[in-house]
């Protein structure tokens, strides 16, 4: 499986974007599927998940202000982050997850310009 983000770019404090995730294979085979981000200096934190399919979670500096959805049909994989602040400023990796196996995107950058 090969998962492509895009979406990144530039943007400023309160602004949004809408971060997307291609997967090269269904997405029916991929039950959890997940964004993290990882800003300059820091360790890669997670985002937001949606696991086993249907059970969502986010990081406490996001919740309210970003959403994930997935939608298999099209194989893909979204985050729509709103409210964005510089302390949102990292890569963004989407990521999927198949048992013991492991998936990452190859990052997209997010800047939020004060």
């Amino acid at each position: 499986v090969q998962l492509q983000a895009s979406g990144g770019g530039m943007v400023q404090a309160g602004g949004s974007l809408t971060l997307s995730c291609a997967a090269s294979g269904s997405m029916h085979s991929l039950p959890t599927v997940a964004w993290y981000r990882q800003a300059p200096g820091k360790q890669r934190e997670l985002v937001a998940s949606i696991i086993s399919g249907k059970i969502i979670n986010y990081g406490d500096s996001v919740k309210g202000r970003f959403i994930i959805s997935r939608d298999d049909a099209k194989n893909t994989l979204e985050l729509q982050m709103n409210s964005l602040t510089p302390e949102d400023t990292a890569i963004y990796y989407c990521n999927a997850q198949r048992g013991d196996l492991m998936y990452w995107g190859q990052g997209t950058q997010v800047t939020v310009s004060s």
